[in-house]
């Protein structure tokens, strides 16, 4: 479990080449701020600027690419249209959604992961300050290079896999690459919880709506979620959730009662904390410094969780890039709570949930979760 894998951002393997990224934007401008942000970077080649979706279809139709920045609004054709073409040429392609900070954005954003989008950036602009130039480039670099990696590891795992099956005389004789180390796993907790934590980043939105729609009405424990997410978006976000879900759910307000059942999404910007104590929670937000580069962060909400609720307390942490979450999951195994991570087979980016596992202090890796009738 501990090898090198497709999904894993630490650990990673130098590309042989650089990673092949097309911008798809109808401002020149747009377009030039991400080349030169991406081709500071050597193992980042943008080999294709175009200005529009149609412009985009017919690229990729004649030329390889790893990862695709697309503007969702452009004439001719905008990028929520030309997403599924793009897919349709090839479904293995790592495509970021780009746009403003606009409601109407952030909500075709979150159709795009639904309709095979892999992430989402907000674009520079003056009017709203979402980054500074640094970590905007950091995250714009961060981002293409983990996706980008996870194709190719994904592409070379399929291509080594169809080998095998053509050959299984020869790979039964041939030499065996020595058993991966299984990950350790902890003891579970026999404390009940009476609070469900969800930390999410790179990925996160697709695997939150599956399991909370797993998540029947009888499941009656408070949910806290960080997804790694801008100010808009994550409002837009708890409406899709409060939509399809069987429970209410709405971004955290500070001072809020925590209710039994109710789902509380952190806004983007800002730290989402539990205060008070386990028979009387409230939210509290915080304006406090970015952690892990993230705000909000899943550290925070999971250190003042297990200082409110001691021993009961069930976190999940979900695909992401970095570690955030590992820190705040040593708090919640140090009260006694229990962790559960994403598998890496699942996840699009095996970050967050691989550092909580590589780490041990997890009771179990699962599949996208459907059931949490263990605890």
């Amino acid at each position: 479990m501990n090898q090198v894998n497709p999904k894993s951002v630490s650990g990673a393997v130098a590309a042989v080449e650089p990673y092949r990224v097309m911008v798809v934007d109808d401002s020149a401008v747009i377009r030039g701020i991400f080349r030169r942000t991406l081709e500071v970077d050597p193992q980042i080649s943008v080999v294709a600027s175009v200005n529009n979706g149609q412009f985009a279809v017919d690229t990729l139709a004649r030329q390889s690419v790893d990862v695709i920045v697309l503007d969702i609004e452009m004439p001719v054709m905008d990028g929520l249209t030309a997403l599924p073409l793009l897919l349709e040429i090839d479904p293995d392609v790592e495509v970021i959604m780009a746009s403003t900070l606009t409601q109407r954005n952030a909500d075709v954003s979150l159709q795009a992961l639904s309709a095979g989008a892999t992430d989402y950036i907000p674009k520079p602009t003056a009017k709203h300050e979402i980054h500074s130039a640094e970590s905007f480039k950091r995250e714009l670099v961060d981002k293409v290079k983990a996706l980008g990696q996870s194709r190719r590891m994904r592409a070379r795992a399929n291509d080594l896999g169809e080998k095998a099956n053509t050959s299984i005389a020869k790979a039964a004789a041939a030499p065996q690459a020595p058993a991966s180390s299984e990950i350790e796993l902890r003891q579970l907790s026999p404390f009940k919880p009476e609070i469900l934590c969800i930390g999410s980043s790179t990925g996160g939105p697709k695997a939150l709506i599956e399991v909370l729609t797993g998540l029947k009405g009888n499941f009656n424990l408070p949910i806290v979620i960080t997804q790694h997410m801008p100010k808009t978006f994550t409002g837009i976000l708890a409406e899709h959730i409060d939509r399809i879900s069987d429970h209410e759910c709405a971004e955290g307000i500070n001072g809020e009662p925590i209710k039994a059942g109710r789902i509380y999404v952190a806004p983007g910007g800002q730290h989402m904390l539990i205060a008070g104590n386990r028979t009387e929670p409230t939210i509290r937000i915080d304006d406090g410094p970015a952690e892990n580069f993230c705000k909000p962060a899943v550290d925070p909400m999971l250190r003042s969780v297990a200082k409110c609720y001691g021993n009961q307390i069930l976190t999940v942490i979900l695909t992401g890039m970095g570690k955030d979450g590992l820190d705040g999951g040593r708090s919640v195994v140090e009260a006694g709570g229990n962790i559960i991570a994403q598998d890496e087979e699942t996840s699009i980016v095996w970050g967050m949930p691989g550092a909580v596992a590589n780490c041990s202090i997890c009771v179990v890796t699962l599949v996208i979760l459907t059931s949490f009738q263990v605890f």
